[in-house]
């Protein structure tokens, strides 16, 4: 299978599906307060808001600041969304990095696994440097032994402008990975267009119902050829996804204005350092009245205060998409 094959503009133009639903995921942010911990009240909030408009919320994602989390402050995030949501499906970060290196791999996944479906969530699973390092057979027969005993995984794919513990895997490798009945799904966030389109045509001819996630915060847009979304700009303004998502199942083209917008925030907030998104959304939560406090956690990027002109400029313009809705 050729990873650099070949994406045309004939070939990307025929793949677009207009009125198509998307299924959108929201990765969650972890607010934090004045002092810097879990704001787990502010969390139930912005999580049930994220629900009520209609996004499937993930937590303990890299917006919820997962590599900085203890196990225990891991699974008070997990208990908060199992309560505001009360059986409605939701997403959450299997996370292993830094774990116990003398317990086998597949069963430090194992016991993040099963510690989600006991939520009653669907895991997705982060990489980590360990499982970044195998050849790409043995990543593709870790993942069939990980999802053994699962009814549903997703997987992740993961840029290294994200996490250091991250890697785009070859298209061979997510071929094997397709294979995999009960993984439901790959994120895929590389910020790469042709990177995706490669996916997606993989997926048309081998596994229709599987589903590919964009993590491309610069490519929003992806939704419209076959892409469903698990992004972190989302959690910006969750509800202006959901109709963005609307006015395309409805065949309405004022999708692409909305759209327009939301990737023009997507472009400052993503902008490198890209961690330092995580800062953005706090600092547009704040200005927008769903969070009191917007300082990142100790020794992770920030954005500048002059940011906050700009996002409060943004956040206005959305709103009163959200008042004109239809």
């Amino acid at each position: 299978m050729n990873q650099t094959e070949q994406i045309t503009i004939e070939t990307v133009t025929s793949t677009l599906q207009p009125r198509r639903r998307i299924e959108g995921i929201s990765a969650v942010l972890l607010p934090l307060d004045a002092a810097g911990h879990p704001d787990h009240d502010a969390l139930a909030a912005h999580i049930a808001r994220t629900a009520q408009a209609g996004l499937i919320p993930a937590v303990n994602m890299d917006t919820g600041y997962i590599n900085l989390l203890t196990p225990a402050q891991r699974a008070r995030v997990l208990r908060v969304a199992r309560e505001v949501l009360e059986g409605t499906p939701f997403v959450a970060g299997a996370y292993v990095e830094g774990s116990d290196s003398q317990v086998p791999l597949v069963a430090r996944y194992r016991r993040e696994i099963e510690a989600i479906e006991t939520a009653g969530c669907t895991p997705i699973l982060f990489q980590c440097s360990e499982l970044c390092s195998l050849p790409g057979p043995e990543i593709v027969a870790f993942y069939r032994q990980v999802s053994t005993d699962s009814r549903q995984l997703l997987a992740f794919e993961l840029g290294q402008q994200f996490a250091p513990f991250g890697r785009i895997y070859e298209l061979d490798t997510v071929h094997g990975i397709m294979e995999i009945e009960a993984i439901a799904g790959l994120k895929h966030s590389s910020l790469d267009r042709c990177l995706e389109w490669q996916r997606l045509a993989l997926r048309d001819r081998t596994r229709p119902g599987f589903r590919i996630y964009t993590g491309n915060d610069l490519a929003i847009d992806m939704v419209t050829y076959g892409s469903d979304y698990l992004l972190g700009l989302s959690t910006f303004a969750p509800s202006a996804f959901a109709l963005r998502d609307r006015l395309w199942a409805a065949g309405d083209a004022r999708f692409y204005q909305l759209n327009d917008l939301l990737q023009y925030l997507g472009f400052f907030a993503f902008r490198p350092p890209t961690p330092a998104y995580k800062h953005s959304a706090a600092q547009f939560l704040r200005l927008t009245g769903h969070i009191p406090d917007d300082a990142p956690p100790p020794g992770a990027p920030r954005r500048p205060d002059s940011d906050r002109a700009v996002l409060a400029g943004v956040a206005a313009r959305i709103q009163e998409w959200l008042d004109g809705e239809v």
